[in-house]
């Protein structure tokens, strides 16, 4: 047993896992339960998010304010301020975490506790990651959703290719904090290979790093930029939209947010649909079933949005291929 885990099952008999143990209890010694909520990014970045994970824990009879208390802790994208934040949910007793923004947030609360019911909503192979044993059985303290976030990329590359036709540079922005929503280097220059164009792998690990970026792949002559689903690069969405107009790059993104906020085209998972679906689990954990027998979700919809109105700007043509097979378009 970890250390803080010990202080914990020691100094609070009155919150315990799982929810069964405390109906036992006498009512004076019986607290509203705390569900824990991590996040690797912004609260500003990400309010449909909380809001769909509430809507999910409601329809499953829990109230944040009546039957519950939810606590959340937010990165800003500072990753090595998860150990502490993991900690803060810890000393609040919280009865399970949800860790949302990728496995390096849910790593990180992993090596906080070994007891605590952790749910993850992450982009990567759950497995690969280690952070599960199995899929269909996890195992440990351990389960939620994964997205598939690496393996969309070619699929990505292959839909902003057949917008900006022209495009013979490939520029693809990475966090190397976090560099595990991207393929190996070498898989992204055989997917950028694929659709007849040169990878430029850019880093990024801070707004000034971003800025960068933008301006080299102006330089260098791309002309079709990808971000991925990396937490720290979707808190700052609203940086990313106007550097990729300001230096007319035609760029896809992993979600649809960046395309209602102004960004060309996205294809990837829901993250509200993701938080709704990881909030079941967390009720079925607060109810008193296990982690380890949870198996891992994997959403298998992937959705297309389109914003005419940037193609227009950019000057870029939409396919009717694509106009035809996406799932919201915005004129």
């Amino acid at each position: 047993m970890r250390r803080r885990d010990f202080v914990k099952a020691a100094a609070v008999s009155a919150v315990t896992w799982p929810l069964a143990a405390r109906a036992q209890q006498p009512a004076k010694e019986t607290a509203m339960p705390v569900v824990g909520f991590l996040h690797g990014g912004s609260a500003t970045a990400f309010p449909a998010q909380v809001a769909a994970f509430r809507d999910g824990l409601r329809s499953e009879g829990f109230v944040d304010g009546q039957n519950i208390a939810i606590v959340f802790r937010w990165a800003e994208g500072h990753f090595d301020k998860l150990p502490e934040l993991t900690d803060e949910l810890i000393r609040a007793h919280a009865a399970v975490i949800a860790a949302v923004g990728g496995d390096i947030v849910a790593h990180a609360a992993m090596k906080e506790t070994s007891e605590t019911p952790i749910v993850f909503m992450i982009g990567q192979d759950a497995v690969k990651s280690g952070l599960v044993a199995s899929l269909n059985r996890p195992t440990g303290n351990v389960t939620g959703v994964t997205l598939f976030v690496p393996l969309l990329v070619p699929k990505q590359m292959e839909l902003i290719h057949m917008i900006a036709t022209k495009a013979t540079v490939m520029a693809v922005l990475r966090n190397p904090d976090n560099a595990t929503v991207l393929p190996e280097p070498q898989e992204l220059e055989e997917a950028a290979r694929a659709n007849g164009m040169k990878l430029l792998l850019l880093n990024a690990t801070t707004l000034d790093e971003i800025d960068a970026s933008f301006a080299t792949a102006s330089a260098a002559g791309a002309g079709a930029m990808l971000i991925p689903g990396d937490v720290f690069f979707t808190s700052r969405r609203d940086r990313m939209l106007a550097l990729a107009v300001a230096h007319a790059i035609p760029t896809i993104y992993p979600f649809r947010e960046y395309v209602t906020a102004g960004g060309l085209v996205s294809y990837g998972n829901n993250l509200n649909r993701v938080a709704r679906l990881a909030a079941t689990y967390v009720a079925r954990i607060l109810r008193g079933e296990k982690p380890g027998e949870l198996p891992v979700e994997q959403p298998s919809k992937f959705e297309l949005s389109i914003n005419l109105k940037t193609a227009k700007l950019l000057r870029l043509m939409i396919p009717d291929k694509l106009l035809a097979t996406a799932d919201e378009v915005i004129e």
